[in-house]
């Protein structure tokens, strides 16, 4: 189990829509992943599970979309992935020990946004 490496994607508009399946399919396409997950891929995502990081239900947490053929994270999809780590949605099945790992690469866009994330309001 594991929470993927910041990766100081360029933000997106702030008022892009977002479509996680669409994202997803974007992804993949982008990443050379239409088979099987690969680190492209993987960089779209907050957590994974390392030991199936060749299934793609093993990643959770999208914040990313192809835009202009360049990964961006997308503030709407780092609010909502900071909403299900606080429960939204049923919540995430991720360990609890990763959920702290979670909040701060959150934090971190949620930093570049000029906001502070919703745990430390």
């Amino acid at each position: 189990m594991t929470v993927t490496r910041f990766q100081d994607l360029p933000l997106a508009d702030r008022d892009r829509h977002w479509d996680g399946d669409a994202a997803d399919k974007h992804v993949r396409k982008w990443a050379g992943a239409e088979e099987e997950p690969g680190a492209k891929y993987r960089d779209a995502h907050v957590w994974y599970d390392g030991d199936n990081a060749d299934n793609f239900e093993s990643y959770k947490l999208p914040i990313a979309d192809v835009v202009d053929g360049e990964l961006k994270a997308v503030p709407r999809a780092v609010m909502a992935a900071a909403a299900v780590v606080q429960g939204a949605r049923g919540g995430v099945d991720v360990p609890e020990e990763d959920i702290g790992r979670i909040k701060s690469h959150l934090a971190k866009y949620y930093a570049k946004m000029g906001e502070t994330a919703p745990w430390e309001r």
